[in-house]
C-alpha cells in the first residue's frame, strides 16, 4: 500500500471544488439543486476509485473497472431512488437508465422543457460526467502528473472542470446560475492552486530568493486578473437574450402535425359520442372549462396547431416535460386548481387540461412508464402524448386558471403584439362580415366584442344532427365559412362559428386562435363526468399585460325559423254563360273500333325457356371461373415466348433457356432466383433426380453443339448443364449463332420441357396451365 503525497491531496481537493463549481451551472436545467446530490456522488466515487487505484497500486485498466463497477453500484439509489431495490441496491431498471443515461441524457435535456424531471434517467448526466471528470482527473494527478511536477503539466487537470462549466452553460437556459460568483470563484480557485503550483516547483530548486519573487509576482497577476475579471464580467455579460444555449437552437422534436387536427373531430363527438363517457374529472368548480388543444394556424381547410416550422418566437412549442410544467409568458393567473382525471372512452393523444398546468403527474402504471412521451406548451397550456391515452388512464394537475377581466377593464389596453402563424386562403366575405359587425368601435376589445356579439345575436345553433331543424354540414373550411355568411340564416355550432370569428380577429390584425376543449355542467365538490356531447370551442386573444381573454360567438337559440314560400292568391274569374248540354254528345265523341281476336304469334318477341338460363349459369359460370385464368395465362404465355423469338439470335438463344427455367417452375420446381445458367442448371437437375424423374430428360433429344451443322444428327441425350453451357457459348462466344442454331436451342428446350410435364403427371400438368414465371 502506497500513501498519497499531500500535494497529490491538495491536487484533488482542487480539482473536485472546480467540478461544484463548474457543475452547479446545471441548476438553470433541473430548476433546482436536488440534482447535486448525483453530482457530488460521481465525484466521490470517481475519485475513491481513482486513489484505491493509486494506494494498492493497481492497474490503469483494473481501476477503471473498479471504477465501473462502483458507478453501476451506487447510481440508481442516487438518480433513480424509485428504481432501486430496498431504497440503495440497483436493478435491471436502474442499471439500464445507468448505461443509455450518458448516450440520450444529454439530447433529453436540450429538449426537455425546464425544470428537467423526465425522462426518469436524466439525473444519469451530471452524475456520469462528475464521475469521468473526477476519474479522470484524479488518475492524471496520482500517476501522470508527479512524474514532472510543473505549472503547465498541473494546468491540464483544469480540462475537465473547465468542460463541466460549459457544459452546465450549453445545457442550461438563458438564464444563468450566479455567473458573476462562479467565474470569479472558479478563476480564483484555479489561479491560486497554479500559483501555489509554481511556487512549489521554485521551492524545490531551493532558491528562496527566487521562490518569493515568483510568489509574490504570480499573487499579484492573479489578483489583477480577478478584479480585471470581475469588471469585465459585469460590464460585458451578455443579457439573457443573447446567451448561447443549445436549447436555443435545438427544435423540439414533436411535430403536432404529424396528428389530426382536433377541430376537424369536432362532429365526432357531438354526433357519435354525444352520450359516450369520455372521462371523468374531480376537483372542477362551476364554471371551469376543459382545454384540449390550442390550434392557431389556418391553412384553408382547417384549423390545426402550428408546426415546429411555423410557429413564431412567442408561440411557445411542445417539448418534453417532468411533473413540473413550465409557467406561461402571458397571464394573469388566478385560483388554484387541483385536478384528477380517469380516463374512460377517450382515446386521443390530447390530455385534458385546465387552465395553465404547474404540475402533472402520470398515476397509472401504463401510462406512468411512457412518461417520456409527454409534452407540454407553456403559452397554450396544453399538453400532448405521443404515444396516446387509453382506457384506465389516470393523472393529477395542479393548475392556475386565466383571470378574466370585464369589458370595461381591457378598454384602454392593447392586444399583446405577439407574432402568430400566417393564415391562408382566408374568404373575402370574412373581411367583409368582420368590418360590417366591427361598425363604429374603436377599442380592440369592443370591436372583439361587436364581432362576439354579431356572430351570437344573428347566428342559430346547429350540431347537423337528425333532431335538428335544418340541416348543418360540418367542417371549417373556407367553403363551409363562405356558406355559413351567405345562406338565408347563419346555421352552425361551436366549430364554425369559433373559426369564424377567428379569421375576424386576424382580418383586424389581431392575433387569434382557436380553442377546443369540454364546459360539462360542474356542481361544486363533485365528480364530472365528461360526455362526447360536452365538446366545445372558443377563441383567445391576448391583451397586454393581462393575458389570452376567451370569446364565446356561438349563439343559444336553435329555433331557425323556416323558409316559407308563400301560396299565390286565387284571382276570381268572369262568369261566362254555358252552351246548353246536348244529349247525345257522349255518342259522337265515340268511335267504333273493330277487335280481332284471332292469336297471331308472329308478333310475340322470342323468349327463352327458364330451364335454359338455369343450365347455361350452372355450366357456364363454373366453366367461365375454370377456363378464364387458363386463357388469360396462356396469352401472357404466349406473349412471353413471342418476345423471347424475337431480336438478335444470340438473345434468342438466351431466350430459349429463360423459356425452359420458366417452364420448369411452371411444373413446380424451383429455380435459384440468382445465379448463373449452370448454377441454374445444376439446381434443377438435382431437383428432378429427387423427384425421380431423370429419366424423363435421357427421352429428350440433345441439343446440338454450337460449331455443329444445323443437319447433323442429334443422336445424343440432352442434359440441363450441358444446354445451359451451350447457351453460355452462344451468348458469350462471339461467334455468329445462325437462325437454324436458333431454331436447335429452342426445339432441344421445349423436347425437355415437355419430356420432364409428361412425366411428372397429368395433375402438374394441368396446374403449371394455371401458373405464371417470370425470370428475371
Amino acid at each position: 500500500m502506497t500513501r498519497l503525497p499531500r500535494t497529490a491531496v491538495t491536487d484533488i481537493l482542487v480539482l473536485s471544488l472546480l467540478s461544484l463549481l463548474g457543475i452547479a451551472g446545471y441548476e438553470t436545467a433541473f430548476g433546482g439543486l436536488n440534482f447535486l446530490v448525483a453530482a457530488v456522488a460521481g465525484l466521490v466515487v470517481g475519485t475513491l476509485a481513482a486513489v484505491a487505484g493509486a494506494v494498492w497500486r493497481l492497474g490503469v485498466v483494473t481501476t477503471v473497472l473498479l471504477a465501473m463497477a462502483g458507478y453501476l453500484l451506487v447510481g440508481t439509489a442516487v438518480t433513480m431512488p424509485d428504481a432501486a431495490l430496498f431504497a440503495v441496491l440497483p436493478s435491471l431498471e436502474g442499471l439500464t437508465g445507468l448505461v443509455i443515461g450518458p448516450v440520450y441524457g444529454w439530447a433529453d435535456i436540450v429538449t426537455i422543457g425546464t425544470p428537467v424531471e423526465a425522462p426518469y434517467y436524466v439525473a444519469v448526466v451530471p452524475y456520469f460526467a462528475a464521475w469521468l471528470v473526477a476519474l479522470v482527473g484524479t488518475l492524471l494527478a496520482t500517476r501522470w502528473l508527479p512524474r514532472r511536477r510543473t505549472a503547465l503539466r498541473a494546468s491540464v487537470l483544469l480540462i475537465g472542470p473547465v468542460v463541466l462549466y460549459l457544459s452546465g452553460i450549453l445545457l442550461g437556459t438563458d438564464e444563468a446560475y450566479l455567473a458573476a460568483v462562479r467565474g470569479v470563484a472558479f478563476a480564483v480557485v484555479a489561479l491560486v492552486w497554479l500559483a501555489w503550483r509554481r511556487g512549489a516547483t521554485v521551492e524545490a530548486s531551493g532558491d528562496g530568493a527566487a521562490r518569493r519573487q515568483k510568489v509574490v509576482g504570480t499573487s499579484a497577476v492573479v489578483a489583477g486578473a480577478i478584479a480585471i475579471g470581475a469588471v469585465a464580467g459585469i460590464a460585458l455579460a451578455p443579457v439573457s437574450p443573447d446567451r448561447f444555449v443549445l436549447r436555443e437552437e435545438v427544435v423540439p422534436p414533436f411535430d403536432p402535425l404529424e396528428f389530426p387536427s382536433p377541430l376537424a373531430g369536432f362532429r365526432h363527438y357531438t354526433k357519435d359520442l354525444a352520450e359516450a363517457p369520455l372521462f371523468e374529472v374531480t376537483g372542477l368548480e362551476p364554471g371551469d372549462v376543459i382545454r384540449l388543444a390550442t390550434m392557431d394556424a389556418y391553412t384553408g381547410r382547417l384549423w390545426n396547431v402550428a408546426g415546429p416550422d411555423d410557429v413564431g418566437p412567442d408561440g411557445g412549442g411542445y417539448a418534453i416535460v417532468g411533473e413540473t410544467l413550465p409557467e406561461p409568458l402571458l397571464a394573469t393567473l388566478g385560483s388554484e386548481r387541483r385536478v384528477q382525471v380517469q380516463v374512460e372512452g377517450y382515446d386521443d393523444v390530447w390530455l385534458p387540461t385546465v387552465g395553465y398546468g404547474e404540475t402533472l403527474a402520470l398515476q397509472d402504471r401504463g401510462t406512468s412508464k411512457r412518461a417520456g412521451d409527454l409534452r407540454y406548451n407553456p403559452a397554450a397550456g396544453t399538453a400532448v402524448l405521443t404515444s396516446g391515452l387509453a382506457e384506465g388512464a389516470a393523472y393529477e394537475l395542479d393548475g392556475r386558471v386565466q383571470v378574466e377581466p370585464e369589458t370595461d377593464e381591457l378598454l384602454d389596453v392593447p392586444v399583446a403584439g405577439l407574432a402568430m402563424p400566417a393564415v391562408q386562403n382566408v374568404p373575402d366575405v370574412v373581411a367583409a362580415k368582420a368590418d360590417e359587425y366591427v361598425g363604429e368601435a374603436a377599442t380592440p376589445i369592443e370591436q372583439l366584442r361587436a364581432i362576439e356579439t354579431g356572430l351570437k345575436t344573428n347566428g342559430f345553433l346547429s350540431h347537423g344532427l337528425a333532431s335538428d331543424t335544418v340541416p348543418s354540414r360540418a367542417g371549417h373550411g373556407a367553403d363551409r365559412i363562405i356558406e355559413l355568411f351567405t345562406r338565408t340564416q347563419m346555421v352552425g355550432d361551436e366549430e364554425q362559428y369559433a373559426s369564424a370569428m377567428a379569421l375576424m380577429a386576424r382580418h383586424l390584425g389581431y392575433p387569434a386562435r382557436v380553442v377546443m376543449g369540454f364546459a360539462p355542467e360542474v356542481r361544486e365538490g363533485e365528480a364530472v363526468e365528461v360526455l362526447g356531447g360536452d365538446v366545445t370551442a372558443w377563441v383567445e386573444v391576448p391583451f397586454e399585460g393581462v393575458g389570452w381573454v376567451s370569446f364565446r360567438p356561438t349563439p343559444d337559440q336553435v329555433d331557425v325559423p323556416q323558409e316559407q314560400t308563400p301560396k299565390p292568391k286565387s284571382e276570381p274569374q268572369p262568369q261566362v254563360r254555358q252552351p246548353p248540354r246536348s244529349e247525345d254528345e257522349e255518342e259522337q265523341l265515340l268511335t267504333t273500333v273493330e277487335i280481332d281476336d284471332s292469336d297471331d304469334d308472329r308478333d310475340r318477341p322470342f323468349v327463352l325457356p327458364g330451364w335454359v338460363w338455369v343450365t347455361i349459369a350452372s355450366v357456364g359460370i363454373p366453366a367461365a371461373v375454370v377456363l378464364l385464368p387458363l386463357l388469360v395465362v396462356a396469352l401472357v404465355k404466349r406473349e412471353r415466348r413471342r418476345r423471347r423469338r424475337t431480336g438478335a439470335n444470340d438473345r434468342r438463344a438466351a431466350g430459349a433457356w429463360e423459356e425452359l427455367v420458366d417452364r420448369y417452375a411452371e411444373l413446380g420446381f424451383e429455380p435459384p432466383a440468382q445465379g448463373t445458367r449452370l448454377q441454374a442448371a445444376r439446381v434443377l437437375e438435382r431437383q428432378v433426380d429427387e423427384q425421380g424423374l431423370t429419366a424423363a430428360l435421357a427421352q429428350a433429344p440433345a441439343t446440338r453443339r454450337a460449331d455443329a451443322s444445323a443437319t447433323a444428327p442429334a443422336d445424343e441425350t440432352v442434359r440441363l448443364a450441358t444446354f445451359a453451357a451451350t447457351i453460355d457459348r452462344d451468348v458469350f462466344g462471339g461467334d455468329d449463332v445462325t437462325d437454324a442454331v436458333v431454331d436447335d436451342r429452342w426445339t432441344a428446350a421445349d423436347a425437355s420441357t415437355d419430356a420432364v410435364a409428361r412425366a411428372a403427371g397429368r395433375l402438374r400438368r394441368l396446374v403449371s396451365r394455371y401458373r405464371l414465371h417470370r425470370r428475371r
